[in-house]
């Protein structure tokens, strides 16, 4: 595909505004860890709130969606919309107490809530862990959809695009830290929406789809239009709405959407003004990412399932790409090929916003996790924030070559999706009843991540290879029975090992001030006065959750109603959006 001049000046201007925010702010991020990673804790909710949803927005996002809708239909995206479940949550319930406790990462939990040797092990651990090893696997996967991107659209071989986009994401993250990131959040952002707004008009207008009528009234289409599976297909009831909804939403850790909070999402959190602050970012989050984006996306899916009914027909049109990156997510950058000048350039400038918004920030959250967690805590606790801002640098650098590496080995995103949602089947619960369950330990947390890994790897490697009847064993099954082991063996482990001392646990009450009803042993035990201690209204906050749920669901919903033409659903819908955000705004002053 040749750019236009007018496309290469969209692009070229996006790349220089980036690069102007990375130099601009360097001299403040290289003042030490808090301004580095945390960006000062003084940002305002709306920012960080856009921050998190730009995160959320990647390039391989729309990828996703698109293998999901072509495989099973719109219904099928249930696989990750039923995570608005803990998502909110998290707003309404952890959010405030992540901000409470003051910590720099959210991995300092492991020495406020558990003590000795096996808290420490736990700390060290997961910064590798998830700052270095797993965050490799997600920003490879990210890298992977702008490999199908640019050799769809560009012709570009996967090395030319991995060199070009971690070579210019690199410069700005490593110069300006997490305050770079947000603040080129906020435009990318807006770029990202935009672009995939205006593609979506385009796409769907295409003489070959014939407009949205002719679009919706397609034979082929009917079926993956519904927003529920069909009634009588038991098997797609299961794998894409009941566990989901049932099981998944709290039993499964998933980057950006962990049972209680953690990861990016809590570094944006601690880095907000105050308790207010965090709550309203990840509310914000939680509307925009699941009630607001996903439109544009199903449309062009729907759309390439016209041009494009099949692997075969993006084969023939795409004959130069490597037969190993053909796949249902390659439909979508295939569907913008036909954009026009202009258009297009600056489509194609949003798909690197989205991809460069993701990678620095996964980059920026696993270098704090290697220096604060690990380095600074074990290797170079007197070490002074110059050197762990220069640290901090250093890993940026190798877990973006890291990834680069890898991308060039994976095939598709969905591939990588349900990889991670195995590797954490059965941890969210734990996640969640560690705030509030005095018996939890460091061991329980343990326990969980071995079990849960070592039944990933049965389940998907050792299993199959040497059975047929696990080499066709359905993967929603596969996701229950992790979830059941994993469960079941880090409450076993529990129950059978002591909890963790009154000190720690006294210490861990009187800082984050969480509900008290798991931890009235140890309250009663110690004479803790109640009163000083303050914890929210558990049931507003569960109110509110539910209140929220509704809301993004009725946005969502109400969108496509809109979208179909079908307008006494799409007035219900909506004004289920508004009782329930009145609901929030009146219950606010007693929920933070």
């Amino acid at each position: 595909m040749n750019l236009s001049t007018l496309d290469l000046v969209i692009i070229f201007s996006f790349f220089a505004l980036t690069l102007l925010i990375g130099i601009f702010t360097a001299k403040k991020a290289g003042k030490g860890f808090n301004e580095y990673f945390l960006s000062g804790r003084n940002m305002p909710w709306w920012l960080l709130g856009i921050s998190m949803v730009a995160t959320t927005f990647s390039a391989d996002t729309p990828n996703l969606v698109t293998d999901i809708v072509r495989k099973n239909g719109i219904a099928g995206n249930w696989v990750w919309w039923a995570f608005l479940l803990t998502g909110m949550l998290t707003v309404f319930v952890y959010a405030k107490l992540w901000r409470r406790s003051g910590f720099s990462t959210d991995l300092e939990f492991y020495e406020l809530r558990y003590g000795g040797k096996a808290a420490a092990f736990l700390r060290a651990f997961r910064a590798i862990y998830l700052g270095i090893i797993f965050n490799i696997l997600i920003l490879a996967s990210v890298l992977l959809a702008g490999i199908k991107i640019s050799a769809t659209m560009l012709g570009m071989s996967a090395v030319e695009t991995v060199v070009i986009v971690s070579v210019i994401t690199l410069i700005y993250t490593v110069l300006g830290g997490l305050r770079s990131v947000i603040l080129t959040d906020l435009f990318q952002f807006a770029i990202a929406m935009v672009g995939a707004i205006f593609a979506a008009i385009y796409v769907v207008n295409l003489p070959e789809v014939g407009g949205l009528s002719q679009l919706l009234a397609k034979p082929e289409l009917q079926d993956s239009l519904r927003f529920l599976p069909e009634f009588n297909d038991t098997t797609a009831w299961v794998s894409l709405l009941i566990i989901p909804l049932a099981v998944q939403w709290w039993a499964v850790w998933y980057p950006g959407a962990e049972p209680g909070g953690g990861g990016y999402i809590v570094q944006r959190m601690l880095a907000a003004k105050d308790e207010k602050h965090a709550v309203k970012a990840s509310l914000l989050f939680n509307i925009a990412h699941y009630g607001i984006r996903p439109w544009p996306w199903i449309l062009i899916a729907l759309a390439s399932m016209v041009v494009f009914p099949d692997l075969e027909a993006l084969r023939t049109a795409f004959p130069n790409v490597e037969d190993s990156v053909i796949n249902d997510d390659m439909a979508y950058p295939a569907m913008l090929t036909f954009l026009p000048a202009g258009l297009l350039g600056l489509v194609l400038a949003s798909l690197i916003a989205a991809l460069m918004s993701t990678l620095s920030t996964h980059l920026n959250w696993g270098a704090s996790y290697a220096v604060h967690d690990f380095y600074h805590r074990f290797i170079r606790p007197k070490a002074k924030d110059s050197e762990l801002v220069t640290v901090g640098r250093l890993f940026t650098v190798f877990i973006m070559i890291a990834a680069a590496f890898l991308a060039l080995v994976l095939q598709n995103a969905l591939q990588v999706f349900q990889i991670i949602l195995l590797i954490g089947a059965g941890t969210g619960l734990l996640f969640i009843l560690r705030w509030f369950w005095w018996r939890i330990n460091a061991l329980s947390e343990i326990s969980a991540m071995v079990i849960s890994f070592i039944s990933a790897l049965l389940f998907t490697v050792v299993l199959p290879k040497y059975s047929e009847f696990w080499s066709d064993f359905p993967e929603h099954y596969r996701l229950l029975l992790s979830i059941l082991i994993t469960t079941v063996g880090w409450i076993t482990v529990t129950l059978l090992t002591k909890p963790e001392k009154d000190s720690i646990l006294i210490n861990f009450i009187q800082k984050v001030k969480p509900h008290l009803f798991g931890f009235k042993t140890v309250v009663q035990r110690n004479g803790l006065d109640t009163k000083s201690l303050k914890p929210s209204n558990f049931t507003k906050e569960l109110s509110a959750m539910f209140a929220g749920v509704f809301m993004v669901y009725a946005a969502l919903f109400g969108t496509g109603f809109w979208i179909y033409g079908l307008w006494t659903q799409a007035l219900i819908a909506t004004s289920i959006f508004v009782l329930c955000g009145w609901f929030i705004h009146k219950s606010r002053h007693q929920l933070y």
